[in-house]
């Protein structure tokens, strides 16, 4: 019987080009092959915070160029934030409708278009990009602990630590090179833009993955085909799910507050601007450390409380060193802070995986957690910028990050429990 495409016959000369069946299963189980999934995880990885983390190094030129209030200014960050909540609602529903490859494969091509629509001249682009930047790291957020669950269930926390190290890699060296990139190409709208790159080359890798999931040939079966793992468990009625959300909520909230204001308390205890830009790029390159190391014991310890009291413990011992001696221990408070910063990310994720029996239960926690744990971190720097502009001063504003990791050692002491969702 001839070969056929779409149940039409093919012509001679493109049956000569048609692949055997056998040559098409090599490629096919070739492109399935983990070592190439595991490289599509580290490059999404590295886009999950690239194009926000590059932002701020340039927030004076691009407030400069539209002529952008302070208040104005501070959307570029909370925009993306906001966003990354919400996109994370839909996130399992396009999962189960198109399967997580081709979602993972569509988020990048939309980062790639918000990146770029982001140095539109119109300063509505600008904030629209922001939009769709954020909307595709939550697609990313969420899909990402559910294939890992599903592609290494017995090396969940080993994946963990490497795609929340490769993200916090990205971040940092898109916070490093923002400038310099600026200078090398002659604007920061070139700057902004060359990240685009980086999301484009990642869903290039994506989307023979995205293919091969709608032929049904991916080796991940369960996951090509999410609709038949039926609803699940109700997420909003179990204490556990809610510790692991408000967890990764809280852990994300002392995040975006110390990214927005960590280097204005050194300088306003007299540090100089680039001193203090340095101590902040060290507490950014620090947290890959625990990022990678916390996940790995959290997968061999059946009861994780003992790693969160030592994690947190570990984060209230720096930012009481802030608070007391902000600038004369500065790189040992960046340092103590970045660690633990790391670890809590890391340990939020890995609860994502640690505490749910399979994929689907996985991505659906990673959808609940990140929606509500963006939206609550969207209200920490403006808080804390609130309550510094009340107090004209940081004690009272430091002194509520240890409230806050007060609450992360209560949550964390919940979720660490060995227990399923």
């Amino acid at each position: 019987m001839p070969e056929t495409r779409h149940g039409i016959p093919l012509t001679d000369a493109e049956e000569d080009l048609a692949p055997s069946p056998a040559v098409a299963v090599a490629r096919r189980r070739l492109l399935a092959h983990p070592v190439f999934v595991m490289l599509g995880i580290v490059l999404a990885s590295l886009n999950m915070r690239a194009a926000l983390a590059g932002v701020s190094p340039l927030m004076s030129e691009i407030s400069g160029h539209f002529g952008l209030t302070a208040a104005a200014s501070s959307l570029l960050t909370t925009i993306p934030l906001i966003f990354m909540g919400l996109g994370s609602i839909v996130a399992p529903k396009l999962a189960r409708r198109f399967g997580t490859e081709a979602v993972l494969c569509g988020a990048l091509l939309l980062l790639c278009g918000g990146i770029l629509l982001r140095i539109a001249p119109p300063i509505v682009a600008l904030f629209a990009g922001c939009a769709l930047v954020g909307s595709a790291i939550a697609l990313l957020n969420v899909l990402m602990p559910g294939l890992v669950k599903r592609d290494y269930p017995d090396r969940a926390a080993s994946m963990t630590a490497l795609y929340s190290t490769t993200l916090i890699l990205g971040a940092t060296g898109a916070a490093a090179s923002a400038v310099p990139l600026e200078n090398a190409l002659g604007s920061w709208q070139g700057s902004l833009a060359s990240w685009g790159l980086l999301a484009a080359v990642a869903a290039l890798l994506w989307l023979p993955q995205a293919y091969l999931t709608r032929r049904g040939t991916a080796h991940g079966q369960a996951a090509a085909t999410p609709r038949a793992a039926g609803p699940g468990p109700k997420l909003t009625r179990s204490p556990l799910a809610w510790q692991v959300t408000l967890m990764m909520g809280t852990q994300s909230l002392v995040a975006y507050v110390c990214i927005a204001w960590m280097p204005t308390i050194f300088t306003d205890h007299g540090m100089s601007k680039s001193e203090a830009g340095m101590v902040y790029a060290f507490y950014t390159l620090v947290q890959m450390t625990g990022s990678f190391v916390v996940p790995l014991l959290a997968g061999r310890m059946r009861d994780q409380r003992p790693l969160v009291v030592g994690v947190v413990l570990l984060m209230a011992a720096g930012v009481t060193g802030l608070l007391t001696a902000p600038v004369a221990g500065a790189w040992w408070w960046a340092t103590l802070m970045g660690v633990a910063q790391g670890g809590l990310l890391g340990l939020a994720l890995t609860f994502m995986v640690l505490r749910t029996r399979d994929a689907h239960t996985a991505a659906r926690l990673s959808g609940m957690a990140q929606t509500w744990g963006y939206l609550l971190a969207s209200v920490g720097p403006f808080a804390i910028g609130w309550v510094y502009g009340q107090t004209h001063g940081w004690t009272l504003p430091i002194s509520l990050l240890l409230v806050a990791c007060a609450a992360l050692l209560f949550l964390g002491l919940g979720a660490g429990r060995d227990r399923k969702v």
